[in-house]
């Protein structure tokens, strides 16, 4: 697998811890989540962008202002086009990790952002076209290898976001990790050494 190292076409730092309330409240909207997800590709203007969602460019340049108020865009360069100066959008971070919360309405903001189950309604049609490629596996580890795993899963992400971009069909990777109440086997008894 090919990977290309400068998509996005701007750099941005590797990973914003979140806990400000108004950045939760917006990561948590589904358009401003589908913007960012769309500049990691690459660097874009309004514009752009209000066709890729097909939006009014006016909504679409409310979503972006807010997303930069809140510190999770910026202009990552400008062109002059006739009389106008026409900027570019890029992302903060390729990766916006929410952090420790310690208000109840801030919890209850970033428990709304389950990308897992944006994944079930983005997935329902491949599903339906037998075109849907899943594994789930259960596993009793400690919080350490959890930690681990999770790591080598966010650098697969990253790689998978760095593809050169090509071909009519987009593609969707989602990961998710996290505690069950799957049941296990007791711990095996230990009989006499063989």
């Amino acid at each position: 697998m090919s990977v290309n190292e400068r998509i996005p076409d701007y750099d941005l730092d590797e990973m914003l811890v979140v806990t400000a309330p108004e950045q939760l409240r917006a990561l948590a909207d589904p358009l401003r989540a589908t913007l960012l997800e769309l500049l990691l590709e690459r660097a874009a203007t309004v514009t752009e962008m209000a066709q890729a969602v097909d939006r009014p460019k006016s909504s679409v340049a409310y979503h972006v202002n807010l997303l930069v108020d809140v510190g999770l865009l910026r202009v990552v360069r400008t062109r002059r086009v006739r009389a106008i100066e026409e900027r570019y959008y890029g992302r903060v971070a390729r990766t916006f990790y929410v952090g420790v919360l310690s208000r109840s309405e801030d919890k209850q903001v970033a428990a709304a952002i389950n990308g897992l189950a944006q994944a079930t309604a983005e997935s329902a049609a491949a599903h339906a076209a037998d075109d849907l490629r899943c594994t789930l596996v259960h596993a009793r580890i400690p919080v350490e290898e959890v930690r681990n795993f999770w790591a080598q899963v966010q650098e697969l992400a990253r790689r998978f976001a760095q593809i050169p971009r090509s071909g009519d069909q987009v593609y969707g990777f989602v990961a998710g990790l996290y505690p069950t109440d799957a049941p296990t086997l007791p711990d095996a008894e230990r009989g006499p050494a063989a």
